[in-house]
């Protein structure tokens, strides 16, 4: 199937779906929806087939691709979702991204996104600000994921400040997403990270989990490793 195109419409739907189907695992289908945990059909297409289905569309109008809002296989957002984030004028990204978390139900959707916030940092900040007080897990997850950008001396504080904002939170994706950001934030700008640990409003569940993210990875030492012991909370904390 040709997948450069100069324009998409609704006619190539079908076709395009079919082609998808051609690269179908079926042996491994039930198993990337129990790991995924997606009520979306899953074809269990390979990541580097999947690419370069998305790097032909790129090279040709991808936007009327995003136009025919074809979301029912997994496949089909992971597809939409890295086309997305191609997209360099803001508000033209920020439309097609509010419909896309308003799409997704699964951790890979939303992690396999990617910013360049570069000359737009503040309407970014902003975008976070509104995803994470989304009632929508998934979309709190994702406005968390954005902050992996703002990694710096800058806006330290104001990712802690928002972490603080989850001292409630429950959900199991948002609170991983939490430790996941707060073991960056620690291995990045370590000192400003330990302040924030000593008056820290996170969560038990997300403080647990960034010091088991801090253990298991090479890019903490090993005495830092065995300090960060003293932060792990205990259930009666």
């Amino acid at each position: 199937m040709e997948l450069t195109k100069n324009k998409w419409i609704k006619e190539d739907i079908k076709e395009f779906q079919e082609y998808l189907k051609l690269f179908e695992n079926k042996d491994k289908k039930e198993w990337a929806t129990n790991l995924l945990k997606t009520e979306l059909p899953v074809l269990c297409i390979k990541t580097p087939i999947i690419k370069d289905i998305i790097d032909k569309i790129s090279k040709g109008n991808y936007l009327s691709f995003l136009d025919l809002m074809i979301w029912e296989y997994y496949e089909n957002t992971s597809i939409n979702g890295f086309l997305i984030t191609k997209i360099k004028e803001f508000s033209t990204m920020k439309k097609y991204l509010d419909i896309y978390s308003s799409k997704i139900d699964n951790w890979a959707s939303c992690d396999l996104l990617s910013f360049d916030i570069k000359g737009n940092e503040e309407k970014y900040l902003d975008l976070v600000l509104e995803y994470v007080k989304s009632d929508k897990p998934f979309v709190k997850r994702m406005g968390l994921l954005i902050l992996f950008n703002f990694i710096n001396d800058l806006y330290i504080n104001k990712i802690f400040n928002i972490l603080d904002g989850f001292y409630n939170e429950e959900n199991y994706y948002v609170n991983m997403m939490c430790g996941w950001l707060l073991s960056e934030c620690f291995i990045k700008e370590k000192d400003k990270t330990l302040q924030y640990l000593e008056k820290s409003e996170l969560n038990k569940f997300a403080i647990n989990k960034f010091v088991q993210k801090c253990r298991e990875s090479r890019r903490v030492n090993i005495e830092d490793k065995d300090m960060l012991l003293k932060y792990k909370k205990k259930k009666t904390d």
